[in-house]
């Protein structure tokens, strides 16, 4: 469980195909000193497992499975990556409950705005359909965020400077695909009621 709260920035040092799939070398920088081989972490909002350690970088397995439902299998040696370990029972939840279990990618529509406040309009997947809602929370890449406005095929959030900075967010670009993962709470609450109908 994490709560899609960036703990570091990592860089893809190396990949290599793997019979099990494709394995991810990243640098993870101060991060690294904090994983123990079989931890979890979040990679881009995409649960893995730590295989190797070999400070400071950490390799991670992607499964075909993983690599199809993923924006993981797009990503090149040098590519950015948001990092968050998982969340301690003693931790604030400062964002919301993220699993690390992506629902779908999708692609960035559009970007307006500078530095103070950043707008980005993302297409909506249908398997998301009726989970996204306004001010209700979206896990993008693995950020936690507040949904700024939704209709029947796209929502956008906005961004402060902050998590500009320090997550891939900042340099997303029109046309750019992540991750998703939709509200927890939303998605029991939709079971129950399709479950009554």
């Amino acid at each position: 469980m994490f709560t899609g709260l960036v703990q570091a920035l990592g860089r893809i040092h190396a990949i290599d195909e793997v019979a099990a799939g494709r394995s991810f070398w990243i640098d993870a920088g101060e991060l690294a000193q904090e994983a123990a081989i079989g931890d979890s972490v979040a990679v881009n909002g995409c649960c893995l497992t730590v295989d190797e350690i070999d400070l400071p970088r950490l390799r991670f397995c992607a499964i075909p499975e993983t690599l199809r439902r993923t924006s993981l299998g797009q990503r090149d040696v040098g590519s950015t990556v948001n990092l968050e370990l998982p969340l301690r029972p003693t931790d604030r939840l400062g964002g919301h409950f993220v699993q690390g279990h992506v629902d779908a990618c999708t692609t960035l529509r559009a970007r307006e705005g500078e530095s103070d406040e950043v707008l980005m309009r993302f297409e909506l997947p249908a398997a998301l359909r009726g989970h996204v809602v306004e001010k209700g929370s979206i896990a993008i890449d693995g950020v936690s965020l507040t949904v700024a406005a939704a209709d029947a095929d796209s929502f956008t959030v906005a961004l402060i400077p902050h998590t500009l900075a320090v997550t891939s967010l900042g340099a997303l670009q029109a046309g750019d695909r992540v991750n998703l993962e939709g509200d927890i709470l939303a998605k029991y609450v939709a079971s129950l009621l399709e479950a009554r109908a």
